[in-house]
């Protein structure tokens, strides 16, 4: 827990003057690292700030969390959230709680899933709070949530939803659409204009690209221009294994059939979101195929739980595979011996079966939830496999286990690492570098500026690199923290 004491002043807090004859730009998060997102849109009579996510990772981000907001709360005339992702609308609760009131909009399934992942987010904040205070793990007297359940449900209250291609109207002169970005359910770019005829410009954010052929969603859709683009890097120096040999699909048969064999159970930390039900999808899959034996599938993630209704319901998302399967009656999230485990109880009883099984568990980075204590019981025995299917953020525990740490320590305790760990970059809902150069040839002439996020300082830079190779002229920037640009 990082709680700091919130009424002093924070460190480093820039204050924004409002009121501006042109557009600017500041970047208040996912800055040379993944998470945290939060831009900030200034127009002469507008203040909107896009995302509005927690920091993840090394304690020095995570403070960022506790520091007084650094815009005025009350200033801020809208929020527009990219998608439903801790990383993307975690921050909301916090600042609502520090006087926010206006409109947070959002797709539908976007404002259906934040339904279940802020208060559970708000949830988790208490509960560790909680946990820290009894068994005295903490430096702070008491340690404090960063924000509570009541906080998360009054952020709830403001949101609007919004359709695909509809044009919200902000002001006289500013309005955004939302497109498709195929990264999980509700995912969308939004794309501002500001002005009119020939002085209009607009300003494209990708929020994360998601990738070409995925289960479940439409594939992110096709932009042809934008004057100034924001665009993701998590994966800008990498490719997933799909796009080099083998897929994810059979790494993951791989790695069920060989734990199996030898008793062990295969522990997948997963995102409750996108993630868990794209597991379920290709586990059925490999099911239905006879490649993988028929285990007990515990998806153990009260969100996860609520998310797999949510997708099914959503039926205008889905892509035509997914939209097919229900149509013949099937249920696509369903393996055959699937358990769902929404209660503290039941969750416990995972842990008193210790034959051959597969457990899906939040969070997915291993930074809490319940995966921890699943962590604490599977990674001594050397039967057992853990599977990472997504990013890891530099400082979380996910990231330290999956480059090789031999002991991890989770609430104050040392926990040896014997399990196997396995790595699966192409379950990752990020586009690889290479899809997201598939994306860019889309575009018939050069933004003015190409602003790189969502990337850690070698993925950023190596996605700068890519594109200046394969897109000729083109002018890309990589803001530091808290930067600010004018858009003239």
């Amino acid at each position: 827990m990082d709680n700091v004491d919130s009424t002093r002043p924070s460190r480093g807090v820039d204050v924004i003057q409002y009121g501006t004859d042109c557009m600017k730009l500041t970047f208040l998060g996912a800055t040379q690292t993944v998470t945290g997102s939060k831009f900030l849109i200034e127009t002469k009579d507008r203040r909107i700030l896009l995302d509005c996510g927690l920091f993840q990772g090394s304690k020095e981000l995570r403070l960022r969390n506790w520091e007084a907001p650094p815009v005025d709360p009350k200033s801020i005339d809208a929020v527009v959230l990219t998608h439903a992702h801790i990383d993307h609308t975690g921050y909301l609760p916090r600042l609502v709680a520090h006087g926010y009131k206006g409109p947070v909009f959002a797709t539908s399934a976007t404002v259906d899933l934040a339904r279940i992942l802020l208060p559970d987010a708000g949830h988790l904040q208490e509960e560790e709070a909680n946990y820290r205070n009894k068994h005295h793990l903490t430096k702070h007297k008491p340690a404090l949530p960063l924000y509570t359940v009541s906080d998360a449900m009054s952020s709830l209250e403001l949101m609007r939803p919004v359709k695909y291609g509809e044009v919200v109207s902000l002001s006289s002169s500013l309005g955004f659409d939302m497109m498709h970005a195929g990264h999980i359910l509700g995912s969308s770019f939004v794309r501002f204009r500001e002005g009119s005829g020939g002085t209009q410009k607009t300003v494209l954010f990708t929020g994360d690209i998601g990738r070409y052929g995925q289960p479940i969603i439409f594939d992110p859709a096709s932009v042809d221009a934008a004057d100034y683009l924001i665009l993701e890097s998590t994966y800008g120096n990498r490719l997933h294994a799909g796009n080099e040999g083998t897929s994810g699909k059979d790494q993951l048969r791989d790695v069920v059939v060989s734990t199996a064999e030898r008793g062990g159970t295969v522990l997948i930390p997963s995102f409750a979101i996108g993630r868990a039900q794209e597991l379920l999808y290709i586990l059925r899959e490999l099911e239905v195929e006879n490649k993988i034996p028929i285990l007990p599938v515990y998806v153990d993630s009260p969100m996860a739980v609520d998310a797999v209704d949510i997708f099914r319901r959503h039926v205008e998302e889905h892509d035509l595979e997914m939209a097919q399967l229900e149509k013949d009656g099937g249920n696509p999230l369903y393996t055959q011996r699937v358990h769902f485990a929404r209660s503290v109880e039941e969750s416990k009883a995972i842990n008193e079966h210790r034959f051959p099984s597969i457990i899906i568990s939040a969070n997915g980075m291993a930074t809490g939830g319940r995966i921890l204590h699943h962590l604490m019981q599977r990674l001594p025995d050397e039967r057992n496999s853990v599977v990472f299917v997504g990013f890891q953020a530099f400082g979380t525990r996910g990231r330290l286990i999956s480059e090789g740490a031999r002991q991890i320590r989770i609430f104050g305790v040392d926990y040896p690492v014997r399990a196997s760990v396995h790595v699966i970059d192409s379950f990752s809902a990020h586009g690889d570098y290479r899809e997201i150069l598939r994306w860019l040839a889309g575009f018939k002439r050069a933004p003015r500026t190409t602003f790189l996020v969502h990337g850690e300082p070698v993925a950023a830079a190596a996605m700068k690199d890519h594109i200046v190779v394969s897109h000729k002229g083109w002018g890309v920037e990589i803001p530091a923290y808290r930067q600010t640009f004018e858009i003239n």
